[in-house]
């Protein structure tokens, strides 16, 4: 899987993998935040939540545009230095209570730089990753290769959410505080005037039985609790400023290895490189087959994107809070991490030219489940789990299943058989919705959000959190079919004039999935759990009919 492979993809994959370490801790307690400080609704927090996710991925049109005329390396590096000052502006802790205009001005402007950062670096390293393959002696290995670029990416994707939390739950303990997803929200609408003083005592004899909640000043309380929490957040938007240093230096010492690559048509034409040269035809073709998918996953993200705002909405309030049991595993990072590293030495023993090697890969497999199994006996009998925690499991499943999906499609591919890029789009559609299905027997019996005041805030019976890890489980399924397929299908397929657009134009169809994505926390106050479910599965499994319906056509217009 690793063999043949240039090394200047694992230098552009390791660069990634640090960026999006840090994305992903500080969009693990992004929506949290936003309730916890500034006491936003479901509705708004999730409103903000995807406008901040269509930026991020509309940007990416402008900086590919920037990219086809002044280099795709020049915006990599800017983009890092912009991203670098928006995550410092978003750790800077303000006083919501005195320069609340203030404090949401510096949030705004930080995830402003963020967006426009993310533009100009996401896009354009990845078309660098792609122009690695244009190369004959690297083309048959374009889908692997974005496969594992996306692995990467899901590597730190995987790390965030116990690095949102640890530092979440460090800073608490050391103020004499512990998390309560209900009371950030109960101390904002005593602070109001709008919550009596017997119900934020309940919730707070809950949370804290040990203490004399009855001689506390609520006020003073509320304050420090939310003051506090805000700061363990900032502290988590920091971790991405740490990243973003190892990104550059990676990026910076290894780009010998692809500085061939960091080469658009512009550049190539001066210096008189070969560009392949399309007749207008072939690129109106290609450009349309381009858009037509662009619109097709529009709508994969919106349900995709679930995972920051209703999905965690669910974890929060319908899920219970604790987990006993083999299940405990998949609540703590470090076991699930060497779990999928074995994966791959697994593989490695079957995939290995030599006794000596795979004989190696054995022992380093049982070292692993060794260590799995260590870490797990060592854990309490009963786990608290928090609702973001729920968010590691989708990278684990990339990163685990990953050489999974490579070895399936390898033999296929052997046979003759390996479905095409568009297809396998199609595909995903289809399996997405049947995440969306197993939501809709999760939510049997439940009370609607609106009907939780009444009953406490959360659920009285609170599901088991299988339901949501096969959800992701599933999620996942469909992501492997679509995501970096439909990365590497872009790079492929993409005139040489236009790469960095069209990778840009990729990325904006996910910004618009992203803010659809918003549609379910708009309505999650408004409607019964199992309309936005289904909302969600059929969207699906309407566009999966729409692109199998233009299979043919779309084939036929990037065929080589």
């Amino acid at each position: 899987m690793f063999k043949g492979q240039p090394k200047g993809l694992y230098a552009l994959a390791l660069a990634n993998t640090g960026e999006r370490f840090g994305y992903y801790t500080m969009l693990a307690i992004f929506l949290l935040f936003l309730q916890a400080k500034f006491g936003f609704t479901a509705a708004a927090a999730g409103q903000f939540y995807a406008i901040f996710l269509a930026a991020v991925y509309f940007m990416p049109v402008l900086g590919g545009w920037l990219a086809d005329k002044i280099g795709f390396g020049k915006c990599v590096i800017t983009g890092v230095c912009v991203m670098f000052i928006g995550y410092l502006c978003l750790a800077i802790p303000t006083n919501v209570f005195t320069s609340k205009g203030l404090a949401l001005t510096l949030m705004i402007g930080a995830l402003l730089l963020i967006a426009v950062g993310t533009g100009l670096f996401k896009g354009n390293l990845q078309v660098l990753v792609g122009n690695l393959y244009d190369d004959p002696k690297y083309a048959a290995k374009r889908d692997s290769a974005f496969s594992l670029f996306y692995m990467a990416i899901n590597i730190g994707a995987m790390f965030a959410p116990t690095a949102a939390t640890a530092l979440t739950n460090g800073h608490l303990r050391s103020a004499g505080l512990i998390y309560k997803a209900d009371i950030p929200a109960l101390a904002h609408q005593y602070l109001a005037g709008t919550l009596a003083d017997t119900s934020l005592l309940e919730s707070l004899q809950a949370a804290m039985p040990s203490a004399n909640v009855a001689s506390m000043d609520l006020t003073m309380f509320s304050k420090f609790y939310i003051s506090n929490l805000a700061f363990a957040y900032n502290l988590g938007f920091a971790v991405a400023c740490v990243s973003l240093i190892f990104s550059i230096i990676i990026y910076l010492s290894c780009r010998k290895w692809f500085k061939h690559a960091d080469v658009n048509a512009k550049q190539a034409a001066a210096t008189n490189e070969n560009v392949v040269e399309l007749t207008p035809k072939q690129t109106k073709d290609r450009i349309t087959a381009l858009v037509f998918v662009f619109a097709v996953v529009i709508f994969f993200w919106m349900a995709f994107h679930q995972n920051g705002s209703s999905l965690t909405y669910f974890a929060r309030d319908y899920t219970q809070s604790t987990v006993s049991g083999p299940l405990r595993i998949g609540f703590n990072i470090w076991p699930l991490f060497l779990i999928a590293v074995s994966v791959y030495t697994l593989f490695g023993i079957f995939q290995s030219e030599t006794a000596k090697a795979k004989a190696i890969c054995g022992v380093v497999t049982l070292l692993l489940w060794g260590g799995a199994i260590a870490i797990y006996s060592g854990m309490p009998d009963v786990l608290n789990i928090l609702p973001q925690q729920f968010q590691q499991f989708n990278p684990f499943f990339v990163v685990a299943l990953t050489p999974v999906s490579m070895a399936l499609f390898g033999a296929l591919a052997k046979k003759g058989k390996e479905p095409s890029a568009p297809k396998k789009i199609g595909l995903g559609m289809f399996v997405a919705a049947l995440g969306y299905l197993i939501m809709l027997a999760a939510s049997k019996g439940q009370p609607a959000p609106s009907e939780l005041t009444a009953v406490g805030g959360v659920s009285p019976d609170p599901v088991v959190p299988t339901y949501l890890i096969s959800t992701y489980l599933v999620l996942t399924f469909a992501e492997l079919l679509l995501s970096p397929m439909g990365i590497s299908f872009v790079s492929k397929v993409a005139p040489p004039k236009y790469k960095g657009l069209m990778m840009g134009l990729w990325f904006a169809a996910t910004a618009i999935g992203n803010y659809l994505s918003s549609i379910p926390s708009m309505l999650w106050d408004n409607v019964p759990l199992w309309v936005n479910w289904t909302v969600l599965m059929a969207l699906c499994v309407i566009s999966g009919l729409v692109m199998f319906s233009f299979l043919k056509r779309l084939e036929a217009a990037t065929a080589e």
